[in-house]
């Protein structure tokens, strides 16, 4: 559970850092290199020569299935000239990716093999010029890359609380369900981080949810991770979607009775997050565009099953989850537009409020300015020590 109070402890962070470019530029440094970023599942790239590509922070970087059947991960950039070798969000390379520039050529391993007009390079050695790996991490199926090492611990590290209580998901054998999408949202990406671990604002603003789960939505704090969850109530609903998905859930044998009508979700440091029922998996990511923009993107994985009712149950889902989706951006674009002004500092923190408090927490012991209640003068990051 969460750790002893600290003064910190009773407030929130300040609203200037959800707005400050200079912020932001020091947190993309501080939290965002170092942090572990979801690309895909294996099973997105299940044959060798298969990839996914995920541009973060600047960085294209490829995850890719090699001859061997291991997974790669390297930065998506040419040695020679720095072309983008991969496109797409997927696709298939085959035996080799091939530089659409001059041509060179790298196995799947990121090892260079050809080069074209070779003599044109004197004392030129193909294993001087490897493409650039990419740390990367499988924990249960799912591809982790960080751009730079960092001091916090492995994924499996971080979720080894909950590594248990996942086990009976048979998260190694999920597949893609239709395609990611991208949401952009006109907010910092703390407040999409900040909305999902909050427990308070269920009952208040998202009414489907509720008739879901009555007030039975729980809430706890790990070091690394927040775990929320609420099990269906038995009186039928009487919105069509949420009805429908209460009274046509089938039955889903390998979860032991306690989970087959329970929905968890687990937020990952700093901005990642798993949505678990027992009809599916989703993924939510928030990325940090701008110091008010986020690109918020997601997928739904699923475990084989050609039943009508989980097939329609899962439908039921995702228009349920789309409502929330959109009274959740109505909300955090309404504390955006606080944030924006100048009124807020800082603002008390329950003490059952254990996920916002960790969050805190750890960004203060990372970025030691976000203890300021103003901003310090523009520029301030250029004059940071380093």
């Amino acid at each position: 559970m969460a750790a002893p109070l600290t003064t910190d402890d009773a407030v929130s962070l300040p609203g200037w850092i959800y707005r400050d470019p200079d912020f932001f530029e020091v947190e993309r440094q501080a939290i965002f290199r170092s942090s572990w970023q979801i690309v895909c599942h294996v099973n997105d790239i299940p044959a060798p020569g298969d990839y996914h590509t995920f541009r973060f922070l600047g960085e294209s970087v490829a995850v890719v299935r090699g001859r061997d059947g291991r997974i790669h991960a390297f930065h998506n950039v040419c040695r020679h000239r720095a072309a983008r070798l991969l496109d797409g969000d997927k696709g298939r390379c085959g035996g080799r990716i091939v530089c659409p520039y001059h041509a060179w050529s790298y196995d799947l391993d990121g090892t260079l093999v050809g080069v074209p007009h070779r003599r044109g390079f004197p004392e030129f050695q193909l294993a001087d010029y490897p493409l650039p790996p990419v740390e990367h991490e499988v924990f249960l199926g799912f591809i982790f890359i960080r751009l730079a090492p960092g001091p916090g611990p492995s994924v499996a590290e971080m979720m080894a609380p909950y590594r248990q209580e996942l086990t009976p998901y048979r998260f190694e054998a999920l597949q893609p369900l239709g395609r990611v999408t991208w949401r952009p949202r006109a907010v910092n990406w703390k407040n999409v981080g900040d909305n999902y671990s909050d427990a308070l604002h269920i009952t208040v603003a998202h009414p489907g949810l509720t008739r879901l789960f009555g007030a039975g939505y729980g809430l706890e704090s790990q070091p690394w991770v927040d775990k929320m969850w609420g099990a269906l109530v038995d009186t039928p609903s009487p919105a069509r979607s949420e009805r429908f998905y209460q009274k046509y859930l089938p039955d889903v044998g390998h979860l032991p009775a306690e989970r087959k009508r329970l929905w968890t979700y687990f937020k990952l440091w700093p901005n990642i997050a798993f949505d678990i029922y027992p009809d599916q998996i989703d993924f939510m990511q928030w990325l940090p565009l701008s110091p008010t923009e986020t690109l918020v993107r997601e997928i739904a994985y699923v475990l084989p099953d050609d039943r009508r009712e989980m097939r329609a149950v899962r439908y039921a889902n995702w228009r349920i989850n789309r409502q929330v989706s959109l009274e959740d951006k109505a909300l955090i674009e309404r504390v955006q537009d606080g944030m924006d002004g100048s009124s807020y500092t800082t603002g008390p923190l329950g003490l059952n409020e254990v996920s916002l408090r960790g969050f805190a927490r750890r960004v203060r012991a990372l970025i030691p300015e976000s203890r300021l209640p103003h901003a310090p003068a523009p520029g301030w990051s250029l004059r940071r020590p380093t």
